[in-house]
């Protein structure tokens, strides 16, 4: 009989705990899955996609970084206030194929690599050179336009540089622009010259022409330009560059899904003529 007992007390205290314990309903577990699926929706929304390519085309713009003073590639129009050249207008392509708007960012030469490591924008164009040292940090596409380094001269000096040895002397004054592959050749070749760096690359030529400078060191497509506008400068060195290069694009690395797609992009503007259309109609 008292086994009984101490049997039925023990029912009675389980039939309590239980009645009391915190369960939940089915109508209260639904609502709990359903609060953790659209938690996990919205964490995998805040993740960031593996492809800048994909945040392009979410986002609906590409933003495209330039200097805008280098002719004919990239050039701030002060009168439109708008970007103008070769590379701008390959850069509204690229947009148009990708189906969304271009947005440039105004960025300098010595801060072109920071900028777009620092995600200020997405592409970069303007008469980027190629070379190892740009490749070690970001990645640099194929290239679209070969060409070599050359000397800006005034017309009547036209005797007195005839070889690259002719440059790099105490008495030859030199203008270069900060940042670049120009300011990377004054200062491995042209040690003994007098140099002035000039922060803005689009006043060099004038003042080579005007007699400031004797030496502008710069691109054949650059040079070229600037000799046929002003008949008083001339192009040294124009048949046997001081250097050899291409022209190509510039973006992070890491990123094979967009730079795969650019690949394609390029080939396509090669294939279709779009890189000669522009050439004949800047250059």
């Amino acid at each position: 009989m008292k086994k009984l007992r101490v049997l039925f007390m023990s029912l009675l205290c389980f039939i309590f705990i239980a009645a009391c314990s915190p369960g939940q309903s089915s109508e209260g577990n639904q609502a709990n899955a359903a609060n953790n699926e659209e938690q996990k929706q919205a964490e995998n929304k805040d993740e960031k996609s593996p492809s800048k390519l994909q945040e392009i085309i979410d986002k609906g713009v590409i933003r495209v970084g330039t200097t805008g003073d280098y002719k004919p590639f990239t050039y701030f129009n002060p009168e439109t206030e708008e970007f103008e050249g070769y590379d701008i207008d390959a850069a509204k392509i690229l947009a148009e194929d990708l189906g969304v708007e271009v947005e440039f960012v105004k960025t300098t030469w010595p801060d072109l690599m920071d900028d777009l490591l620092e995600d200020k924008f997405d592409f970069a164009v303007g008469g980027i050179s190629r070379n190892v040292d740009r490749q070690k940090t970001a990645h640099l596409t194929d290239a679209y336009f070969d060409f070599g380094k050359v000397a800006l001269i005034h017309k009547k000096n036209k005797d007195k540089f005839r070889k690259p040895e002719d440059l790099n002397q105490p008495d030859v004054k030199v203008g270069v622009n900060p940042g670049g592959t120009n300011k990377e050749y004054v200062d491995a070749h042209l040690k003994d010259a007098d140099v002035t760096v000039v922060e803005e690359n689009l006043d060099i030529p004038g003042k080579v022409a005007e007699e400031t400078f004797d030496v502008m060191i710069t691109d054949t497509v650059e040079a070229d330009l600037y000799a046929k506008e002003d008949s008083r400068l001339r192009v040294a060195f124009r048949d046997d560059t001081l250097t050899k290069s291409q022209k190509g694009y510039m973006m992070q690395q890491g990123d094979p899904i967009f730079q795969n797609w650019i690949d394609v992009w390029m080939d396509e503007m090669k294939l279709n003529g779009e890189f000669e259309k522009l050439e004949e109609e800047w250059m």
